[in-house]
């Protein structure tokens, strides 16, 4: 899996980017995930607020799965990762289509949820 790193290291020497290197631990739970296919976007001045959800066709209420907090400076360099994964992404893999430019019924194909 490709990472992208928001720590800028450019004039820095090899021992002041050795001092700033930071161990980063994930649980087992966390490494599994959480599925979204929905991001709502809110920001004030201060910060930016991103609510991942799963929306289930047929099923009239989502949770929100995880709400990520940004400053505006973290979220900018955050926007700029995402768009550099994307095009090597597209590079190696050809274009993403959009979602209007894929036609997928509701559904998914499979059964009508009922309550």
């Amino acid at each position: 899996m490709d990472t992208h790193t928001f720590v800028q290291t450019s004039n820095m020497s090899d021992q002041q980017q050795q001092q700033n290197q930071i161990n980063i631990e994930i649980s087992e739970e966390v490494a599994e995930g959480q599925y979204a296919n929905l991001a709502i976007i809110t920001h004030s001045h201060a910060e930016f607020v991103i609510d991942f959800v799963n929306v289930m066709p047929g099923t009239p209420k989502s949770k929100v799965k995880s709400r990520i907090i940004f400053t505006p400076q973290h979220a900018k360099r955050f926007m700029n990762a995402l768009t550099e994964n994307i095009e090597r992404y597209e590079a190696a893999n050809g274009n993403i289509k959009d979602l209007e430019e894929i036609s997928i019924p509701l559904t998914f194909g499979g059964p009508t949820g009922q309550a």
